[in-house]
């Protein structure tokens, strides 16, 4: 089957309806930046090839007529616009080593905030949203510029050590997961985590954690029921209808 017609069919229809749907919902959060940062999906079946976002348009305007489908290199297979050169480097390699369906990477600004701390991350003791975190973190604590070659993106990959939370010293996150609903969901409490924590920080009083176990104990609550998730998404699908050119 060509590229075009994997493009066209329903089943990857539906999956660009879902990539724009996360990208409008980032924008609708304050979670974008101008028109950089990338949300990604592999094609079903496929380890070569994977939707994602254009360069060029603010996320707030995307449809599903804008999501590009390219390879692992980076060649262009079907769509209308161009990709920004980072995009293939990071989301080329956390797919390719990780396994990882669906790749989402802002520098959303809570988060991001955290990055920037000598711990570099969140921590996964102290709020309930936090704890769904646990054990799931990785940390990439060697900032090196600009990821704009296969080396870059492959020491971040590599970083993640299996993990599907990355928090990129000075740099911003890369949350994953096997769907865009799950994954977008993450993401989302990741940052409403991370900023009860720059909160709490800010006043300047001690902190208060929970002891570890009781902290993986909420995370297997939450991870063991994911259907709050999936009505999440449908709820922003609901709310953020696509832009009028598709």
């Amino acid at each position: 089957m060509s590229a075009d017609s994997d493009y066209a069919s329903p089943a990857v229809r539906k999956l660009r309806e879902d990539l724009s749907l996360a990208l409008r919902a980032a924008a609708h959060h304050g979670l974008s930046e101008g028109v950089c940062n990338h949300f990604s999906v592999m094609l079903p079946g496929a380890q070569d090839r994977y939707l994602i976002n254009p360069r060029g348009l603010h996320w707030s305007e995307i449809g599903p007529n804008d999501i590009v489908l390219i390879d692992v290199h980076g060649e262009v297979l079907a769509g209308h616009h161009r990709v920004e050169p980072t995009a293939l480097f990071i989301h080329g390699a956390v797919h390719r080593l990780t396994g990882h369906a669906v790749v989402l990477h802002c520098h959303m600004p809570y988060a991001t905030a955290l990055t920037l701390t000598a711990d570099r991350a969140l921590d996964p003791t102290l709020s309930q949203n936090a704890m769904r975190y646990m054990g799931r973190i990785a940390i990439d604590a060697v900032y090196n510029g600009l990821a704009l070659d296969d080396a870059e993106g492959e020491r971040i990959a590599r970083a993640m050590e299996g993990k599907d939370v990355a928090f990129l010293a000075n740099h911003g996150v890369i949350v994953a997961g096997a769907t865009i609903a799950h994954a977008y969901d993450d993401l989302y409490y990741l940052e409403r985590a991370s900023l009860h924590q720059v909160i709490a920080q800010s006043t300047g009083r001690p902190l208060v954690p929970v002891d570890a176990k009781l902290a993986a104990h909420a995370a297997a609550q939450i991870q063991g029921e994911r259907e709050q998730s999936d009505l999440f998404f449908e709820a922003l699908r609901r709310m953020l209808p696509p832009p009028p050119h598709g």
